[in-house]
């Protein structure tokens, strides 16, 4: 059944008639490769007489023997250790719990350290939540080594001694007079903090704390302490919910600080028959919108209208509403899950108003929903966005006498950063503590330079009763200082690591330092509350509508929002999420307004694929009260929401940023009054821009079965024979599965002795969060190839996830439309139609694809060298020196998982992506070899993780749990979606996914037996 299903990743796709896509689907190289440049003499070639046996004599031996011989690889000599520091054993890896808090994301997590140095950012098995689930948290590890850091703090734009910091900024706040001192500082979320702002304050009595946050939850946040009391974010549990309702909120993304995701992937596998059911209301196509079982494309207005009429159907009518009849008609569907799930239900929303989110609180709690802790808030966002203008004129009339920057650069990310700048140079003392010399460092009199997270110390209360540590993970590596260090020598303290010891010892009485440091996180609850009646506020949900309601300007709405790999542009200068594709459009290296088919009709917007798969589009201009972003790469979407367009947040970057990374456009610029929603103008502008779009490279296009899906109702009342079916070949005229034995073409060895590797993907749990694909790189020293060689199909992600379009009207419909067909003319007409889906209605899967490790690996077969070989426990070997690069390997294989390096990625100023200078090259990883150009790279299936534990497990004389065999990327996903382990334990997680019915091995019907399988996507379209 689901075979019939069609699936296509681009628009171009759907054009039979696109020369482009039809080659991209016949051929492995595209565009004609000019052999006779680089082979010589034609006719000489013409008349040779060397035999393909020579030939291939000549490429094994002579052309490797020549390389060898003319480039000998570079000697480093390393020099020994002279005193070995006691508790360093020399490839023997070190793990520290630690936590990343810089403002935007904050997770748990394990630090990999391998000679004293960070090279890998785990998951802390100790936390339950707040894991390190994002592709920013495993890249944020590169930063540590970034050359573009702050070396020693500076004054006036010198380089300076803390000494001489230390006393002019003293000397500066001893001076100022009845002026203000004002901290705009990051979301710090910390105890100790707070309780050294307090000091500071204690010792300077004229001083202003504002927390500012670069993408503001102040509606949110307000909004909770409204009704409950706390200024605080609500807490949702999603694990065991039955219905949920999202309306703009793309709570699997960065919404109110994300970390969602692994909860709501728990309540996406079909479990006794049941699973949860997801309605999703946006303008832009998220995560959240591409995972959910019905989502409804509408613009940011109407969005407000949804808001609205679900208040009125649950709660009580406050206002009327305007929608469209096929969006009542899914409001109404929506309201009616919402009510039969009752306490399992919960409505979300990102609309930034404060009425909307109180609106949103007062639905769950007539709801009574379960899956909010509200005795346990988030309290990872504490911004205060609103009083920045305050400040600023402030800043113009001279009533602020120093201004101390911290965890933030309001000169990239504020919409008015002109008129900040302005009014920051009337300040006499200005003090920016910075990693960088960015927008607001450079602007600034003195610049303390400030340690990496992994060089630090801190504590972090990510909930009201949840607590982290921060801890180093290595010496700092420059002449930096934290800033609560810098405010502890204001003030006359001590040094900042005995300052949280006694915070730690004054707040958590019981609790042992070591063991929570050893931990990383620590689950305290405290007596005290700070929720009390007084500080609620009435709700008058009758103003909050008519707020809603008000009629929007004419023009296109634009949501504003924040990519997986970039976030809020803090880590723009990390090559890894630069060249990680966007999980939706599989773009990477820009950001572009995303727009529907139809208003690119309407202004003459035009993509296209060429020749060699990459895509290229049109500029446009866009215009909000005066502000012009001009040339700005427009992308058409499908699944955008006509009316509306949507730009990424975070690019733009121009300071302490390298060249090469200095890509996109600045939309904190059209980010006014901190509202990610805005009516703005467009118009198309000349010029043509060249995206980094994978979206058809490496593709299996052509195939079938590649993805299976189902619905929950027919996956209920099916055999497995009508929605899994096995795929049958001809053996005597009857049909056999393809997985027996008697029509394998290979003699089969026994490997049912000692160990062998499967990995399990469910694509009901996978969110497509990309975390796996910089988990890959991070371990197996991936190589970063820059913008114009992605172009090129020349990225060397060892694992990517495909993105697939599918009509949102699903199987049922299809197939209701399928059985009803009668006669010639309805089947020449209405099968036509069943391959023309919507492009507004779309429904997506995400599918990770490594390489399959095959039992039957046709790579194997073809390779003339002996490059590729199978192992006995089921990984497919790649050996480097052996490899001549001929890429028959590559041509062979039906998955397209194989990567050519072109050129050397290590060492060439060609490819300054960190890896030219010692300090970038800190991150690699030793394990793992740094490999020449002219070879073969591809998934090794983490080898050398899967060996450590067998030879841990051999020193310690014991056998290997279920759970202890990890690959990189099963080991970063949070969501359970990725199982690895040994199929010869039969108790085993993997031999449990084997044996289920939901299972498939992506096409299965060629016969390669492969060591990854699939379970099987199910949707919940039941009505309620």
């Amino acid at each position: 059944m689901s075979s019939e299903k069609k699936y296509w990743k681009s628009a171009d796709q759907l054009d039979d008639q696109n020369p482009v896509v039809e080659a991209l689907e016949q051929k492995e190289f595209a565009e004609h490769i000019p052999t006779d440049e680089f082979l010589g003499d034609k006719e000489k070639l013409d008349s040779s007489q060397t035999s393909r046996r020579d030939f291939l004599k000549y490429v094994g031996f002579s052309t490797a023997a020549a390389s060898l011989a003319a480039c000998e690889g570079p000697v480093i000599k390393s020099i020994p250790y002279v005193v070995q520091p006691e508790r360093l054993v020399p490839g023997v890896a070190d793990y520290y719990a630690t936590t990343i808090a810089n403002g935007f994301d904050f997770a748990s997590v394990l630090v990999k350290t391998r000679e004293g140095r960070p090279i890998k950012i785990d998951n802390n098995s100790s936390a339950t939540n707040f894991t390190a689930g994002k592709a920013r948290v495993h890249a944020s590890v590169l930063g540590l080594y970034d050359i573009k850091r702050l070396q020693n703090p500076q004054i006036e734009g010198r380089d300076a001694t803390w000494t001489e910091f230390d006393d002019r900024v003293t000397q500066d706040l001893e001076n100022i007079g009845d002026k203000s001192i004002v901290l705009l500082t990051q979301t710090y979320a910390s105890p100790s903090v707070d309780r050294l702002i307090k000091q500071f304050k204690e010792k300077y009595s004229n001083v202003q704390h504002i927390v500012y946050d670069a993408i503001s939850e102040e509606a949110a946040l307000n909004a909770y302490k409204n009704k409950y009391g706390v200024r605080a974010l609500p807490n949702y549990d999603f694990s065991t919910a039955e219905t949920i309702v999202g309306i703009g909120a793309d709570f699997l993304g960065d919404w109110q600080g994300g970390g969602f995701d692994a909860a709501y992937a728990k309540s996406r596998v079909p479990k006794n028959g049941k699973m949860s059911k997801h309605v999703q209301f946006e303008a832009n196509m998220t995560l959240t919108g591409a995972n959910a079982d019905q989502r409804v494309a509408v613009k940011p207005s109407a969005q407000n209208h949804v808001l609205v009429e679900i208040y009125n159907q649950i709660v009580g009518k406050v206002a009327s509403t305007k929608l469209d009849n096929k969006t009542a008609k899914k409001v109404d569907s929506a309201v009616k899950a919402l009510k039969k799930a009752g306490k399992k239900a919960v409505l979300v929303t990102g609309i930034q108003d404060e009425g909307a989110q109180q609106m949103a609180l007062e639905i769950n709690a007539s709801l009574q929903t379960e899956l909010i802790d509200y005795s346990n808030p988030r309290m990872i966002r504490q911004g205060e966005n609103s009083k920045i203008n305050t400040l600023i004129k402030d800043m113009k009339s001279g009533k602020v006498g120093s201004l101390m920057i911290a965890g933030v650069n309001p000169l990239y990310s504020l919409p008015n950063a002109d008129e900040f700048e302005s009014a920051m140079s009337k300040v006499n003392s200005t003090v920016a503590f910075s990693m960088k010399l960015d927008e607001t460092a450079k602007a600034a009199k003195y610049v303390a330079a400030t340690p990496h997270y992994l060089e630090s110390w801190g504590d972090v209360q990510l909930t009201k009763n949840t607590f982290s540590l921060v801890q180093p993970t290595i010496q700092p590596l420059f002449n930096t200082r934290q800033f609560e260090d810098t405010l502890l020598k204001l003030i006359g303290g001590s040094k900042y690591y005995d300052f949280i010891k006694e915070t730690f010892n004054q707040k958590f009485e019981g609790l042992s330092w070591n063991q929570s440091l050893h931990d990383g996180i620590f689950e305290y609850s405290s007596n005290n509350t700070e929720q009390t009646e007084e500080n609620t506020k009435e709700f008058s949900a009758s103003s909050a509508a008519k707020s809603l309601l008000k009629n929007s300007a004419e023009g296109l709405e634009l949501t504003l929002y924040t990519k997986t790999s970039l976030g809020d542009g803090q880590q723009a200068n990390n090559p890894w999420l630069q060249e990680m594709p966007d999980p939706i459009t599989r773009t990477s290296w820009d950001n572009y307004v995303t727009l529907s088919k139809v208003d690119a009709d309407k202004m003459g917007i035009t993509n296209k694929s060429v020749a060699n798969g990459a895509l290229n589009g049109d500029y446009v201009k866009i215009n909000l009260d005066g502000k012009t972003i001009d040339k700005v790469p427009a992308l058409i979407q499908p699944g955008q929401a006509p009316g509306s367009i949507g730009l990424a947040l975070g690019y733009g970057k121009k300071e302490a940023i390298q060249e090469e990374m200095q890509v996109g456009v600045n939309a904190y610029k059209l980010y006014n009054d901190f509202n990610t929603t805005q009516t703005v103008d467009i118009s198309k502008v000349e010029g043509t821009h060249e995206f980094a779009c994978v979206q058809l490279h490496n593709t299996m296009m052509g195939r079938r079965d590649i993805v299976k899906e189902t619905t929950l109702e027919v996956f209920n009342t099916k055999d497995k024979s009508y929605w899994n079916d096995t795929p049958k070949v001809s053996l005597n005229h009857e049909e056999v599965e393809v997985t027996s034995p008697e029509v394998d073409m290979w003699e089969e060895f026994d490997r049912s002795i000692g160990h062998h590797f499967n990995l399990s993907i469910d694509l009901n749990s996978c969110t497509g969060c990309g975390a796996c694909v910089i988990a890959c790189h991070s371990e197996n020293n991936v190589p970063v190839v820059g913008k114009e060689e992605v172009r090129k199909s020349r990225d060397m992600h060892w694992l990517r996830i495909d993105r697939y379009y599918s009509s949102e009207e699903s199987l049922q419909s299809d197939y209701d439309k399928k059985d009803n067909i009668s006669g010639l003319s309805q089947s020449l007409n209405q099968f036509g139609e069943l391959e023309q889906p919507s492009q507004t209605d779309v429904q997506v899967v995400f599918q990770p694809v490594m390489c399959q490790h095959c039992n039957h690996a046709p790579c194997e077969t073809v390779c003339p060298v002996a490059a590729s070989a199978h192992s006995r426990q089921g990984q497919n070997h790649m050996t480097y020196n052996r490899c001549v690069g001929t890429r028959y390997c590559a041509n062979n294989c039906p998955y397209k998982v194989r990567r050519f390096n072109w050129f050397l990625y290590n060492q060439n100023d060609e490819f300054d992506y960190h890896m030219n200078n010692d300090l970038g090259r800190m991150v690699l990883n030793p394990d793992v070899t740094v490999r020449s150009r002219g070879v073969m790279e591809k998934c090794s299936m983490c080898i050398q993780m899967t060996q450590k534990t067998i030879l841990d497990a051999k020193r310690e004389g014991r056998e290997i749990k279920d759970g202890e065999f990890q690959t990189a990327c099963s080991a970063a996903c949070d969501k359970g979606a990725m199982v690895f382990g040994d199929v010869n334990d039969k108790d085993s997680k993997v031999v449990e996914r084997y044996e289920d019915d939901r299972m498939y091995h992506l096409l299965e019907y060629l016969g390669t037996k492969p060591n990854v399988m699939y379970q099987t996507k199910i949707r919940n379209t039941t009505e309620a």
